[in-house]
C-alpha cells in the first residue's frame, strides 16, 4: 500500500468511526482519482455525504481527528467538504455544505475552534465542479454508489463553477502561476470538447490546442506539477496568457 493509499484508508476509517450512522458515503475526487497525484503539490480531495445535519459537538470531534491525520499528509494535505444527501439529488447550486477544511484554514481552527465550527458552513460554488468530477471519474470509498447519490449537475452550474475558479486569473496568475496556467487549459478543454480533465491532462490538451507562443509556459507548469519542484515564470507572458485565455473563455461562455 502506498503512502497515499494509506492516508486515504485512514481518512475513510476515521470518518466511519466519527460519523457512524449519519454517514451516507465517502467519495474521492481530484488528482488522486485522475492519475496525477503529486505528493509535493497535490491535496487529497474528499467529499463526505451525510443523511442528517451534524451538531457542533460532532463537527468538533471530526475536526480534531482530521487535523491529527492532516499532519501526516504531504503537499497541500487534505481538502474535504461535508454535505447532506438531500442537496446532491436533485443538485442544489450554489451547494450548501455543513463543514469544509483545507490546510489554509488550519491556524484558524487551532486558534478558535468554536468560531471555526460556527462559521465554516454556507454555500460553495466549487462543489458543482467537485460533483461533476465525482460523477465522471470519482471513487466511492464507502457507502452508497455514486450513481445512487449524485444527480446530474446542470451544465450552466458547472460552467459558472469553473468560471468562478479562474475569472480572476489576470490579477492572480503571478502569485499562483502553475495552478492557474493549467486550470485555464482544462476549462478551455471543457468548453471546446466537453472533456472533464485533470490539471495535468488540461496542460497536455493545451499543448495540442493552444497557440505555440504559450507552449513554453504550459510546459513549465506541467514540469512543476509533475516534478513537485517550483519553476520560474515570465510574469509578462503569464499575464498575456491569462488575458488571452479569459477572452477565449468569455467568448465560449
Amino acid at each position: 500500500m502506498t503512502d497515499k493509499d494509506l492516508l486515504i484508508s485512514r481518512f475513510t476509517g476515521m470518518s466511519k468511526e466519527t460519523l457512524d450512522t449519519r454517514l451516507a458515503g465517502i467519495y474521492l475526487h481530484g488528482s488522486a482519482v485522475m492519475g496525477c497525484y503529486q505528493p509535493k503539490k497535490s491535496d487529497l480531495d474528499f467529499l463526505i455525504v451525510v443523511n442528517t445535519r451534524l451538531s457542533d459537538t460532532e463537527k468538533r470531534i471530526f475536526m480534531d481527528r482530521l487535523l491529527e491525520l492532516d499532519q501526516d499528509c504531504p503537499g497541500k494535505g487534505i481538502e474535504m467538504s461535508i454535505v447532506t444527501k438531500d442537496v446532491c439529488d436533485p443538485f442544489v447550486y450554489p451547494t450548501p455544505f455543513l463543514l469544509h477544511y483545507s490546510r489554509m484554514h488550519t491556524e484558524w481552527y487551532r486558534r478558535d475552534p468554536e468560531d471555526y465550527i460556527r462559521k465554516m458552513n454556507g454555500a460553495d460554488k466549487d462543489l458543482a465542479a467537485h460533483f461533476t468530477v465525482i460523477r465522471s471519474r470519482g471513487c466511492c470509498l464507502y457507502g452508497l454508489p455514486i450513481q445512487n447519490v449524485f444527480g446530474e449537475v446542470p451544465e450552466q452550474d458547472y460552467l459558472d463553477s469553473i468560471w468562478n475558479d479562474v475569472s480572476g486569473a489576470e490579477e492572480e496568475i503571478t502569485g499562483n502561476p502553475m495552478y492557474l496556467i493549467l486550470n485555464l487549459t482544462r476549462v478551455m478543454a471543457y468548453l471546446k470538447e466537453k472533456k472533464v480533465l485533470s490539471k495535468q491532462e488540461g496542460g497536455v490538451w493545451g499543448l495540442r490546442s493552444l497557440p505555440e507562443q504559450y507552449h513554453f509556459l504550459i510546459r513549465s507548469a506541467l514540469q512543476e506539477y509533475e516534478s513537485g519542484n517550483n519553476d520560474q515564470y515570465d510574469s509578462t507572458l503569464a499575464k498575456d496568457y491569462a488575458d488571452y485565455m479569459l477572452e477565449q473563455i468569455r467568448r465560449q461562455l
